[in-house]
């Protein structure tokens, strides 16, 4: 694994040739590739665990995001409240959503004030599909709670905390994230 650099900024290095690409690489701790090689095998395990139902992982994620959306709400929810809470923008959101359209899993519907806003409504199969697989997703969930021990509650909030908007707010502004153990 990587350990930080005594340099100050590695960019500048890299840029004033006092550092390699190679170099850098080397020796720089990327949190960005740990967190999405760790997410990667999250994801191969939970898509393992619901394939028997034809879903993958982050289907049964938005299939499970609408239906919490909903169920906190008076109506189905936008895909606009989906993409926030989901953290994509609406394009990447529509596109994951097609395959679920195209096997009735989810209706979209239009909103009856604004024609431009569309709703997300689980169909019955929808619902039915998203049971079967919450029960496998648990039977993993449990699994890796029981790997992770403690750490796993660490994780996911430590997780949460890199996906909320603070986060950005923070980094943007160049400032450690308040609520942070050291």
């Amino acid at each position: 694994m990587g350990k930080k650099l005594s340099i100050g900024d590695p960019g500048e290095e890299l840029r004033a040739g006092r550092l390699s690409p190679p170099e850098l690489l080397a020796e720089l701790v990327c949190t960005n590739t740990a967190l999405r090689r760790a997410s990667r095998r999250l994801g191969q395990i939970y898509d393992d665990a619901v394939a028997p139902t034809g879903l993958k992982a982050t289907q049964v994620g938005l299939l499970t995001q609408i239906a919490a959306l909903h169920q906190g709400s008076h109506g189905w929810p936008t895909l606009l409240s989906i993409a926030e809470r989901v953290a994509v923008s609406i394009s990447a959101l529509t596109h994951a959503l097609r395959p679920l359209v195209r096997d009735g899993l989810i209706e979209l519907m239009p909103d009856e004030h604004d024609g431009r806003t569309k709703h997300a409504m689980l169909t019955t199969s929808g619902e039915q599909r998203l049971h079967e697989a919450l029960a496998l997703w648990a039977d993993a969930n449990q699994r890796v709670e029981v790997v992770l021990g403690p750490s796993a509650a660490a994780l996911r909030a430590l997780a949460d905390d890199v996906a909320s908007p603070e986060f950005l707010e923070a980094y943007e502004a160049r400032r450690m994230l308040r609520g942070l153990p050291n």
